[in-house]
C-alpha cells in the first residue's frame, strides 16, 4: 500500500496531511563521499525530501551485462543516507530523464538501432525498457516506502508530453511498474501547457508541471488539467544549464524565494531544482538541438542553493527563510563553506602527441569507408580516423554526411582545420604536399541530445569522405573512450611542444585533501583527470573555465594531473585554485 496518498488538495502521509518540499540532487553527478554532506545540507534548509534521477545508461552499459550499482551508481546506498537523514525521496527512472545528461540517460546499445522508435510502444523498445527494470527494481524494493524505505513516490517517463502522444506505452510504463513491486504513489510530470498535460499524464496518476515563474498562472493550468487532488511543482526552476559558448546563467535569489513564496502560500508542493546540480564528471554532458547543435558544459552548477563544490549560496539562505515561514526549519547551525586546497600551481613536463601513438592507445578497426562511433560500438569519446590521399595538390576535402559533433583534420601530422556540427560544416579546403599523404581526422563526441526528436543522432564521420570528389577508402578507425591512460606513453616535455593533439602529465603534493579548482589559463581545448579520476571537458570558448575537483579525488602526498591538450597551450602549467569560474554571468 502506498504511503503517500492523496486528497482533494493535497498529500496524505501515512493518513496524515503532508506538504512535500523537495529539492533535486543527483546522485550521478556527486561524488559518492560527498552525498552525506549534500543530504544533510538538504534537511537543514528546512527540506523534507530530495528528489533523483536514475540514468539507465550508466546503470546498464551493456545489455547483456549486470547492473552496475556501485561507486558513483550505488542508488540503494543513496537511499539509504536518505533515510538516515530524515529525507523522503522523489525517483525519477524515467526511462527517459532529459537532466541535460547524455543521449537523455537512453543506452547507446539501445539508440544504435536507428530502426527503433524511441519513447513509444514499439515492442522493441518496451522490451528493452522491461528488461532494465527486472534488473533496477528488485534492489530497490527494500528501499521503497512500502517496506520502510525512503522512496514515497515514482515518477512515470520524464515530460513526455512534449515529446509524443503514445497513451498506450505510458500505460505499459504505469503498469511495468506495478507488477513489479512498486506500489507507491506514481506521477507524471509536464510543463504547464494543457497540449503537454494532455498528452503526458495518465488517468489515475498524479500530473504535476514544472516552471521558474508565473506561478499563479501555471497553477492555474494545472488546476485546469485536473480540477481535484495536490497542486505540485516538480521542477521549480531556480536557475539553468550553460551551453559552450553561451552566458553563465544565474537567476537573482530574492526572484527565485518570491516565487517559491508564492508556491508554498498557494498550498502547492515543491520540488525545487535544482537544489545542488553538481557536475557533469566525464563525457557524461548533454546537448540541446533546436536550430543549431549546442553542447552542454561540464559544470551543473545550475545557480543551485548548493554551489557546485556544496558550498550554501544566497539562495540556500533565501529558501531557507521563505520556509521557514511555512514548515519547521532544524534548529541547527547553518553550514559554512567547506575547505578549499591552497593555490597550487602544477608544471605538466611530461607529454605524448596523440597522432604518432594512437595505435598504442586503440588497436584500429579497418572498413571500406568511415565507420560511426554506434558501429565501433563506441559510446563516448572520441575516433581519430586515418588514411592516405593518392592526389597532391590544393583542393576541397568534403564530408557527406558531416561530423558529429567536432573533427579536426591533420595532413601529414600538420592540422589542416577543424569542422563543426553546430555550424554545419562538410567541406575543408586543404593542401595535401605529396601523393600517398596521411589524412587523420580526429572526431569528438561532444554530448548526446538530451531533448527533442534527435536524441540518439549518431557521431563520429556520418558518410563517405573525397577529396576533389575522388572518394577516399580504406580507413583505420581507432576509437579512444579514454576509459584508462596507462597506455599513454610518457616522456620528458623537453624544450619546445608542438602543435597538436597531446597528452601532458605533472604531479603537485597535497597535505589535506580539500575541494579545489583546476584552471588552464593559455590552454585551449581537451580532457582532464587527477590520480585517473575524469574531471571533464574544457574549452576556453568558456563561459566555464574551472573545473571542480572533488575533495576525495585527491590524496595526502604526490597526486596527478593528466591533460589531453588537443590543439596548443601557451605554456605547460596549470593552477589549482579555491574559487570557481563559471564565466561572465547573464541574469534571467
Amino acid at each position: 500500500m502506498s504511503a503517500l496518498t492523496t486528497s482533494s488538495n493535497g498529500f496524505l502521509l501515512h493518513g496524515e496531511p503532508f506538504r512535500i518540499i523537495s529539492g533535486a540532487m543527483h546522485y550521478f553527478r556527486i561524488h559518492p563521499d560527498q552525498w552525506a554532506d549534500r543530504l544533510r545540507k538538504a534537511r537543514l534548509m528546512g527540506l523534507n525530501a530530495v528528489e533523483t534521477y536514475v540514468p539507465w545508461n550508466l546503470h546498464q552499459p551493456d545489455p547483456d551485462g549486470p547492473l552496475v550499482l556501485d561507486g558513483f551508481l550505488d542508488l540503494p546506498r543513496y537511499l539509504s543516507l536518505a533515510r538516515d537523514e530524515g529525507l523522503h525521496v522523489l525517483l525519477r527512472p524515467g526511462p527517459f530523464i532529459c537532466a541535460e545528461w547524455d543521449d537523455g540517460g537512453l543506452p547507446a546499445w539501445l539508440i544504435a538501432d536507428h530502426d527503433i522508435r524511441l519513447r513509444s510502444s514499439d515492442p522493441r523498445f518496451t522490451g528493452a525498457v522491461d528488461r532494465y527494470l527486472d534488473a533496477l527494481l528488485p534492489p530497490l524494493l527494500p528501499h521503497l516506502a512500502a517496506a520502510g524505505g525512503p522512496v514515497i513516490a515514482v515518477q512515470v517517463e520524464n515530460e513526455y508530453g512534449a515529446y509524443g502522444d503514445d497513451s498506450a506505452y505510458l500505460k505499459h510504463l504505469e503498469q511495468a511498474f506495478r507488477s513489479r513491486g512498486v506500489e507507491e504513489l506514481l506521477f507524471t510530470c509536464d510543463q504547464a501547457d494543457p497540449e503537454h498535460l494532455a498528452a503526458g499524464s495518465l488517468p489515475g496518476v498524479l500530473a504535476t508541471v514544472t516552471f521558474g515563474s508565473r506561478v499563479e498562472q501555471n497553477l492555474a493550468e494545472l488546476r485546469r488539467h485536473r480540477p481535484e487532488g495536490p497542486l505540485m511543482c516538480a521542477e521549480f526552476w531556480i536557475g539553468w544549464f550553460d551551453h559552450w559558448g553561451g552566458p553563465h546563467h544565474v537567476r537573482d535569489a530574492a526572484d527565485a524565494a518570491a516565487d517559491l513564496d508564492r508556491l508554498l502560500s498557494a498550498g502547492a508542493s515543491v520540488n525545487i531544482y535544482m537544489f545542488h546540480g553538481g557536475t557533469n564528471f566525464g563525457f557524461t554532458n548533454g546537448a540541446n538541438h533546436k536550430h543549431a547543435y549546442a553542447p552542454t558544459v561540464t559544470s551543473y552548477d545550475y545557480d543551485a542553493a548548493l554551489t557546485e563544490c556544496g558550498d550554501p549560496g544566497p539562495k540556500y539562505h533565501a529558501f531557507r527563510d521563505v520556509i521557514a515561514r511555512h514548515a519547521p526549519v532544524p534548529d541547527e547551525p547553518v553550514p559554512g563553506p567547506t575547505p578549499k586546497l591552497p593555490v597550487t600551481t602544477v608544471e605538466l613536463d611530461r607529454r605524448a602527441p596523440l597522432l604518432p601513438h594512437v595505435s598504442a592507445l586503440a588497436e584500429p578497426t579497418r572498413t571500406e569507408d568511415p565507420a560511426t562511433m554506434h558501429d565501433l560500438d563506441l559510446h563516448a569519446g572520441y575516433v581519430l580516423y586515418r588514411t592516405t590521399v593518392e592526389a597532391a595538390g590544393d583542393g576541397l576535402l568534403h564530408f557527406a554526411g558531416g561530423v558529429g559533433d567536432r573533427a579536426q583534420v591533420f595532413v601529414d601530422g600538420a592540422p589542416a582545420g577543424v569542422l563543426e556540427r553546430e555550424r554545419h560544416d562538410a567541406t575543408l579546403p586543404v593542401r595535401v604536399p605529396r601523393a600517398g599523404a596521411t589524412l587523420d581526422v580526429l572526431v569528438e563526441n561532444m554530448g548526446g541530445v538530451n531533448y527533442g526528436p534527435r536524441i540518439g543522432a549518431p557521431k563520429g564521420l556520418l558518410g563517405p569522405v573525397t577529396f576533389n570528389g575522388a572518394p577516399l577508402h580504406g580507413w583505420d578507425c581507432h576509437p579512444l573512450p579514454l576509459d584508462t591512460l596507462d597506455a599513454v606513453p610518457f616522456e620528458p616535455s623537453g624544450a619546445t611542444t608542438a602543435a597538436g593533439p597531446a597528452f601532458h602529465q605533472g604531479t603537485f603534493e597535497v597535505a589535506t585533501p580539500a575541494d579545489t579548482f583546476l584552471a588552464l589559463p593559455g590552454w585551449t581545448k581537451g580532457q582532464a583527470w587527477i590520480n585517473g579520476f575524469h574531471l571533464g571537458r574544457y574549452w576556453n570558448r568558456g563561459p566555464q573555465h574551472t573545473l571542480y575537483v572533488p575533495a576525495p579525488v585527491l590524496r595526502p602526498g604526490t597526486n596527478q594531473l593528466v591533460v589531453l591538450e588537443l590543439h596548443a597551450t601557451t605554456g605547460t602549467r596549470a593552477h589549482l585554485t579555491d574559487t570557481a569560474d563559471l564565466g561572465p554571468e547573464n541574469t534571467w
